[in-house]
């Protein structure tokens, strides 16, 4: 996926988010999480940046951007797929559906993203939906009771 609009508009995109931020303490989170939205992951440049913007060590920022699990370091999928982990989807084949995701995906491992940058596949601790589980969440869209049919029929749609 990589930058999302063009490099001159989110050079002025960050200014902005930066300048909003400016001065005030605790923004340094709210500042990745904008960040991240406008280019889909935080290079080295970008976290330099808003160190250098929020007038705070690189060492800070990438501190806070490494603890949370929220934040990502390399491009992203068109497509995000949250295959979830928790304990009901455990019980009801979560390790079988992510399997089958993983050998429809071409081998691609949970945190990897497909060559052709189509999706990244996350395993996830929960996503709230244990009446449904198995379950998955491709972009903002849940699938539940999932069996390995369905993760082919699911897949087709994003294709």
């Amino acid at each position: 996926m990589g930058c999302r609009c063009s490099d001159s508009f989110n050079r002025n995109r960050l200014s902005a988010i930066l300048s909003e931020y400016q001065g005030k303490s605790g923004g340094l989170i709210p500042v990745l999480q904008k960040a991240q939205n406008v280019y889909g992951y935080l290079s080295e440049d970008v976290m330099l940046k808003i160190a250098d913007g929020l007038e705070i060590k690189p060492s800070v920022v990438y501190g806070v951007a490494t603890f949370y699990t929220q934040f990502r370091f390399s491009p992203v999928g068109e497509h995000i797929i949250r295959a979830c982990h928790g304990t009901a989807c455990h019980v009801s084949g979560a390790e079988n559906i992510t399997r089958v995701m993983t050998d429809k995906l071409g081998g691609l491992e949970p945190g990897g993203t497909t060559a052709d940058m189509k999706f990244t596949l996350d395993k996830v601790a929960c996503l709230g939906c244990c009446s449904l589980a198995p379950v998955v969440m491709i972009d903002n869209d849940v699938y539940g009771r999932l069996n390995e049919a369905r993760v082919e029929e699911i897949l087709a749609l994003y294709r």
